[in-house]
């Protein structure tokens, strides 16, 4: 199946899971189910919450849980079919830092 093109770019990606991180840290028992996944604590998300892998990990967890996710797109208004793409465009670029 193919994807839906968007014109989104890196800097909107990265605006979508950083509104991501912040509709998890609302509420305590998102956050902990995303600490718990993700084998994160506390200190390296705030350490690291602008960090590709970070924000990654964010847009993956969102994509991993369906309701979560349409919770979210609706509570930031944004559109459901745009966080695929956010995801790709965070993978390539935490590929290309860790290759640098």
């Amino acid at each position: 199946m193919k994807r839906p093109r968007t014109s989104l770019d890196l800097e909107a990606a990265e605006t979508i899971a950083i509104a991501g991180l912040a509709f998890l840290a609302e509420d305590a028992r998102r956050l902990g189910r995303f600490l718990a996944k993700t084998g994160v604590g506390p200190e390296e998300l705030r350490e690291n919450a602008r960090a590709p892998r970070m924000l990654l990990a964010v847009v993956e967890h969102l994509l991993g849980d369906e309701s979560l996710l349409l919770v979210f797109t609706a509570s930031a208004g944004i559109a459901p079919e745009s966080v695929l793409p956010a995801y790709d465009l965070l993978a390539l670029e935490a590929a290309r830092r860790e290759r640098a």
